[in-house]
């Protein structure tokens, strides 16, 4: 049923409703044109204050977006008529113990506990669609594939038990959109901001662009350079070094669409 249905054109509230529904179980990467999606990260409560703290610390990769207002409860306002159900409305979930990914599932009912707080944190979606406003390209996009994101030997700035590096995404373009994307995406700091680093990806510690950690490969044209930005998979990769008791975190590209305009998250 979704592949006859223009999905960029529907209203978040009809594609989490057929998320809900089964309907959609994968990567949520040009949906909703002109509004916010959003990474998740859940965890106890016990955990939650370090995270806190690492958000704060580490805002390229994990810019705070909204939280539930109490523990335990799975309802966030995402900016609709009513807080959404965080439990049914992404795609897809990772569920991780003591660091491993032990499920990958459609819905977290029924492993939702009463000590939980959700953190839903900025995506470079939004901003790509700035981008395309001005005219540059998103790979990504034009090969409706999910946007592909790699591991670097970049540290995070450590809190408590958290740390670990920093994961990234990338998408291949001209030098001159490359420094157009610089001054675009200044303006959006509440999802990733400006690039990490464009060029050669060994210099971050990337062996392979060919072979991306998470989401899938595009394609590189002659004259085109590689573009890097903080990525909100960056938790998972600090709750896998830290082997935290309990997790649940979005798949990779499997976000949260939300009710709030991107217009909203600029700062110019």
């Amino acid at each position: 049923m979704a592949s006859s249905i223009n999905m960029d054109q529907l209203h978040p509230a009809q594609i989490r409703k057929m998320i809900r529904d089964g309907e959609w179980q994968t990567h949520t990467s040009g949906l909703a044109n002109g509004y916010v999606q959003c990474n998740l990260v859940i965890l106890p409560e016990s955990d939650a204050n370090f995270f806190l703290r690492f958000c704060q610390r580490n805002p390229k990769s994990c810019p705070i977006i909204a939280m539930s207002s109490e523990v335990g409860s799975p309802f966030v306002d995402v900016g609709g008529e009513e807080p959404i159900d965080i439990r049914t409305d992404l795609p897809m979930f990772k569920i991780f113990e003591k660091g491993v990914v032990v499920d990958e599932v459609p819905d977290i009912r029924s492993v939702w506990r009463d000590d939980l707080v959700v953190f839903l944190l900025g995506c470079s979606f939004s901003f790509e669609e700035a981008l395309l406003a001005d005219g540059i390209e998103i790979r990504n996009i034009t090969e409706q594939v999910n946007v592909p994101m790699y591991n670097t030997n970049i540290a995070n700035s450590a809190v408590g038990p958290l740390g670990g590096q920093l994961v990234v995404s990338m998408r291949p373009m001209l030098a001159a959109d490359a420094i157009r994307s610089v001054q675009i995406c200044s303006r959006f700091p509440s999802v990733h901001g400006a690039p990490v680093h464009f060029g050669d990806p060994s210099l971050i510690g990337i062996k392979d662009i060919g072979t991306p950690d998470y989401g899938d490969a595009v394609t590189i044209k002659k004259n085109e350079v590689p573009v890097f930005w903080a990525c909100g998979v960056t938790p998972q990769n600090v709750v896998r070094e830290a082997k935290l008791d309990f997790c649940i975190t979005h798949s990779p590209g499997c976000m949260l669409i939300t009710d709030i305009p991107n217009s909203k998250l600029s700062v110019l």
